[in-house]
């Protein structure tokens, strides 16, 4: 439905008027709340904005409900205590009257086991002093005993479990607290192992760098003065290596030739017996001359096998020597 504009911020104004009639009402209710909490004394001063008004006057009204209710539960309590002496009146009068017994005419132990009868019934919160009161009542408060004590052993046995389980706790941290310690002992010698390794890692650098640029000083000044390149380090070790080969292949040799040796006279030595098996025989001029004379070309041939290969194992020391200047030398480069 389409209104005017002038409808609209007439009903603006009056919906803004009525909000301001009941912020104005909430500040006297709240001022009037507020002088009746604070009596003689000043009110504390607060910041007025919407919040707090709606703060206050929210607890105002509760405060208002919880007085109304407040006093009607000390109009029942009067009532109750008016109801309450008439009874006890009503009852004091029928004692009297039927047996002519009053209160005050009552004997010490008799007001003692009536004063207890009261506070019995006060403890136990009953209607009345009657039986018929008491024993429900005795009855809930065996009851109650029965499940307190119920729950009290419950709480023991929770509680021993606890203790249990506390003790096992402490022990527990105090093993990791012993372990913490030894762990970080082992931490402590560890990190001072490491720092000592990092110091003489560094130490080791410091020399190696030094030690590389004596090198190279070394180096350039040898160059400088014209030293041949076999004689540097890596060339006498090369060169060493090549002897210890040289000299292991002579070794190998010499020991060949003289297994080759061996083996020669292994074979004259068959030759020899039967030759001297010829010898024994009786002379046949011709035959045995034939047979003498082919022994003795194979025994000359054999003979001068063996002559050369001993010259030939004589000749490699030799050579030897010849290449290596003397013995001496040798052992002095090798070492």
């Amino acid at each position: 439905m389409w209104r005017e504009p002038q409808t609209l911020q007439a009903e603006a104004m009056e919906g803004r008027e009525e909000e301001q009639k009941e912020e104005e009402e909430k500040a006297e209710k709240i001022a009037l709340w507020l002088k009746k909490i604070f009596g003689d004394q000043p009110i504390p001063k607060y910041e007025v904005n919407p919040r707090t008004t709606d703060i206050l006057y929210h607890l105002s009204e509760c405060n208002k409900t919880r007085d109304r209710d407040v006093s009607l539960v000390i109009e029942d309590l009067k009532q109750k205590a008016r109801d309450y002496e008439s009874e006890a009146k009503y009852l004091q009068d029928l004692l009297m009257e039927s047996v002519n017994l009053s209160f005050t005419s009552l004997s010490s132990i008799g007001s003692s086991y009536l004063n207890a009868l009261v506070d019995s019934a006060l403890v136990l919160e009953t209607k009345d002093t009657s039986l018929a009161s008491f024993i429900p009542a005795v009855n809930s408060l065996a009851a109650d005993l029965f499940r307190t004590k119920a729950r009290n052993e419950e709480m023991e046995v929770e509680l021993n479990k606890l203790g249990k389980n506390l003790t096992a706790t402490l022990i527990l941290e105090k093993c990791l607290r012993e372990d913490l310690k030894k762990a970080e002992l082992h931490l402590s010698v560890e990190k001072a192992r490491v720092d000592s390794r990092i110091s003489n890692i560094d130490f080791l650098k410091a020399k190696s760098d030094d030690l590389r640029l004596r090198i190279k000083a070394a180096e350039e000044q040898l160059s400088a003065r014209g030293m041949d390149d076999s004689l540097s380090h890596q060339s006498l070790m090369a060169l060493s290596e090549r002897c210890k080969t040289m000299e292991t292949l002579y070794l190998l040799s010499d020991s060949m030739e003289m297994l080759r040796l061996a083996e020669l006279k292994q074979q004259t030595a068959p030759l020899k017996k039967k030759l001297e098996s010829y010898l024994d025989l009786m002379p046949n001029p011709s035959l045995a001359q034939v047979k003498i004379e082919e022994a003795k070309r194979e025994l000359n041939s054999m003979d001068a096998e063996l002559t050369k290969k001993v010259d030939m194992m004589e000749l490699l020391p030799d050579q030897r020597l010849h290449h290596f200047g003397n013995t001496k030398d040798l052992h002095t480069f090798q070492n």
